[in-house]
């Protein structure tokens, strides 16, 4: 009888990191590892040691000193005694401002362009063909630049509307001064953080408007569910344009009417107007300038969204007797969201991270209060500029955070 023995294994040797297949490629990506860490820790080591030989070892205590400087765009209360860290926190809500507002008008020009882009009319499909490669082939820098120009030098001087009827929304070439919401039976501020550089109010009237609003949409959620059930058991749905429209607007008004809700207008008094919220030319010629050059990116990325749907999609939805409009809202646009969304995020990072060329017209976003004065007053390059890096790098991936998820939520489940 033959008895079959396992040949006895190998036992492991050193040479085999480097000539066995097996061990090869870890052992590289160690090796680049403990070289790239190496090159790091170099790195740092020089750095700290060069500032240490100029006097300027590495420190975050200028934060706490006075700032010394005026923001004139800004959300809440500050004046040029406040601290570094105070006009960095300033200079940071003007950045996320001017990209919420920068992110919602370009994705709503992009939509609109993109799919006018696919329009059966010669002429406005030729329109939106030129206003895209216009804006995406020029630098953003030039648009806004070339904004703020237009802005200056075509708008009327607050002295042009001394004697004249102004009207509720006044626009020079200062900026746009717009009615702002009053309460007269007001109830008052949450204040938040106390002392500190992050202190700020939170209204209670727009905590109480936001409850209202938001207690009616679920309201009109509900009847849009009961909706869709009788549809659904008996075919036929019911009207419930004025139920919906009620549950959200009977609330709020009884809300706005109890706090006593009024607008407050502009008005020339000496040199400039007063009152009213004032919205200066930088943050204007900054949004526009954005939203304009970005808009012109997603309205290709809209374009290639819907070209990417099969055209048996509409032509079915026709056959049912739908219309145009309604076929691109409930047919096609729902399935291009899957092609948009992952192109749609790049577009929102590079719009938030061109707002640092805000500096070229005045605005004071966080590139010019903390790498730009508070770096110049301070010398502390390193230091302000690594913080302002990190800001940007959380607001960054914030963002792909959130349109990821809902890129999640939209795109389609394969069985």
């Amino acid at each position: 009888m033959t008895t079959l023995i396992d040949p006895p294994k190998e036992s492991f040797r050193l040479s085999m990191l480097i000539y066995d297949t097996r061990y090869r490629s870890m052992t590289i990506q160690v090796v680049a590892m403990l070289g790239f860490m190496l090159l790091i820790g170099w790195l740092i080591n020089n750095t700290a040691q060069n500032l240490l030989d100029l006097g300027k070892e590495p420190s975050f205590k200028f934060l706490g000193e006075p700032a010394g400087y005026d923001i004139n765009q800004r959300l809440i209360d500050y004046d040029n005694q406040n601290s570094h860290m105070r006009a960095a926190f300033i200079g940071l809500l003007n950045t996320l401002l001017v990209a919420v507002m920068g992110c919602i008008t370009a994705t709503i020009l992009g939509v609109i362009i993109g799919v006018l882009r696919l329009s059966k009319n010669w002429l406005i499909a030729k329109l939106m063909t030129v206003y895209v490669e216009t804006f995406r082939n020029v630098p953003v820098l030039l648009w806004i630049v070339f904004t703020m120009a237009v802005l200056i030098e075509t708008l009327p001087s607050p002295r042009a509307f001394r004697g004249v009827e102004t009207g509720s929304i006044v626009v020079t070439n200062r900026g746009i001064y717009v009615p702002e919401p009053l309460f007269s039976r007001s109830l008052g501020d949450i204040h938040l953080f106390g002392a500190s550089s992050f202190r700020f109010n939170v209204s209670l009237d727009l905590i109480v408007v936001l409850i209202a609003l938001g207690l009616g949409l679920f309201v009109r959620h509900k009847i849009k569910l009961r909706a869709n059930r009788i549809q659904e058991a008996t075919g036929n749905r019911p009207t419930t344009w004025y139920l919906s429209l009620g549950a959200v607007v009977v609330p709020l008004a009884m809300v706005l009417i109890g706090l006593g809700f009024h607008l407050g207008y502009p008005a020339l008094k000496g040199f400039n107007f007063q009152g009213g919220t004032h919205m200066r030319n930088s943050l204007i010629a900054l949004w526009l300038a954005l939203s304009l050059y970005t808009a012109a990116f997603i309205a290709e990325n809209v374009r290639a969204g819907i070209l990417a749907i099969s055209k048996g999609q509409t032509e079915a939805a026709a056959a049912l007797g739908l219309r145009s409009n309604r076929i691109m809202s409930l047919v096609v646009l729902p399935q291009a969201l899957r092609v948009i969304i992952p192109p749609l995020i790049s577009q929102y990072l590079n719009l938030t991270k061109n707002s640092s060329l805000a500096i070229a017209v005045g605005y004071m976003d966080l590139t010019g209060t903390l790498m730009g004065i508070t770096l110049n007053q301070t010398g502390r390059e390193l230091e302000t500029v690594l913080l302002g890096m990190l800001i940007y790098l959380v607001i960054s991936l914030s963002i792909s955070m959130v349109m990821n998820w809902y890129n999640n939520r939209v795109k389609l489940v394969e069985r």
